[in-house]
């Protein structure tokens, strides 16, 4: 997995009104669940901001990164968790990280290739590839950049469900029924299987 550096400042306030003044100076909200717990047993939680520029290559990108991230001039190695946008603007409201150890599992998402030649496809059908990403759970030195599935044997009106994978090294977290992707009949070729028929 590609890393990335990201610089934020520790807030001090965390409120409403501290918040609005952080979006209008161009700055996210952030925070931080680290691998410490707190009293009631919930990752410690660190509230810091991010400048939009320095967001802007983790999340507009297909890529995944583990980050390395810079709070004050301490560095802290974590996975981006999830990321909150406008509903309008689809501008950035507010970002989440999880603190990442050599030794601890993480969920996180990854972006699903599709390889080869589907047999349906050169049947006359279109290959649609349903779901982007994946979810899986490994260590974050064990998880790739992308997830390679083979769709060379998928024929003409078949589909390829996240139960019918596996990746060394790597548990599965999305569901076992949900179809990643699918060789869908065209009309040219209904076309040519009901002139096959006649």
């Amino acid at each position: 997995m590609k890393s990335i550096e990201v610089k934020g400042c520790l807030r001090t306030e965390t409120g409403k009104k501290s918040t609005r003044e952080l979006r209008k100076a161009d700055a996210v909200p952030c925070v931080l669940y680290g691998v410490e717990k707190d009293e009631n047993g919930d990752p410690k939680a660190t509230h810091f901001a991010v400048t939009n520029a320095e967001l802007r290559n983790l999340v507009y990108t297909p890529n995944i990164y583990l980050v390395n991230l810079v709070i004050d001039g301490k560095v802290c190695t974590a996975v981006l968790k999830d990321i909150q946008f406008h509903p309008v603007k689809d501008t950035i409201m507010h970002v989440d990280f999880l603190q990442v150890t050599e030794d601890k599992p993480v969920v996180m998402e990854v972006p699903v290739q599709l390889n080869g030649l589907a047999a349906g496809v050169r049947a006359g059908g279109k290959l649609q590839a349903q779901v982007r990403k994946l979810k899986v759970k490994a260590l974050y030195s064990a998880i790739p950049e992308k997830l390679n599935v083979d769709v060379t044997a998928l024929e003409l009106g078949k589909s390829i469900k996240c139960a019918e994978l596996s990746f060394e090294g790597l548990e599965l977290v999305t569901p076992a029924e949900v179809v990643v992707c699918s060789v869908r009949m065209t009309r040219a070729a209904r076309g040519a299987a009901a002139a096959a028929g006649k």
